[in-house]
């Protein structure tokens, strides 16, 4: 077997593999969706002081509980999540991603987005599909930014957080994600 052959066939197993796994990333029922949101949002302002803060503010907040990624050159990314506002669960969206470069392995997380004015909040409502890097500004809250948000500092439209990581990923990509409303 040539070498583009091997390449092809570990391409094509890698996203069997992958499609069988974004099964497990997807709840049931709205009902589970809605349970393990809930516990996944609890859980990361009971650990992260910053998410604390930005959710008392924050005019909603989309929540992923488990997103799976895996891949080889390509790769990809899958999971179901939710919109609440004021605690209540407003509707229920997906997160897709797709990559292409220097990429192996596997892993799941979950991951917030505190959405801070209502003009983001409409903007996510009123789009077909909202690719991330397009529409409202989003800041990745890292260690060193965790440290500095306050009610008073907080200033861009939105503030995501990666929780949960298990696996390993390595690589250097380009990559788009599209978060888009579903009908779970």
């Amino acid at each position: 077997m040539d070498i583009v052959r091997i390449k092809l066939l570990s391409v094509a197993l890698l996203m069997v593999l992958f499609m069988g796994s974004a099964h497990y990333a997807s709840a049931a029922t709205k009902e589970e969706l809605e349970r393990s949101s809930r516990e996944a949002l609890q859980e990361l302002v009971s650990t992260q002081p910053a998410a604390a803060i930005l959710s008392e503010a924050a005019a909603a907040i989309l929540i992923f509980p488990n997103i799976v990624q895996a891949g080889f050159v390509f790769g990809g990314s899958y999971g179901e999540g939710l919109m609440m506002k004021d605690s209540m669960v407003i509707d229920y969206y997906n997160s897709v991603s797709g990559s292409w470069g220097l990429q192996l392995g596997a892993q799941s997380y979950g991951y917030a987005v505190f959405l801070m004015t209502d003009e983001a909040v409409d903007y996510i409502e009123e789009t077909q599909g909202w690719e991330i890097g397009a529409g409202p500004t989003v800041v990745l809250v890292d260690e060193g930014i965790a440290q500095n948000i306050s009610t008073t500092s907080i200033q861009k439209d939105a503030y995501a957080f990666i929780f949960s990581q298990q696996g390993l990923m390595a690589g250097i990509t380009f990559q788009g994600t599209k978060i888009s409303r579903i009908n779970p």
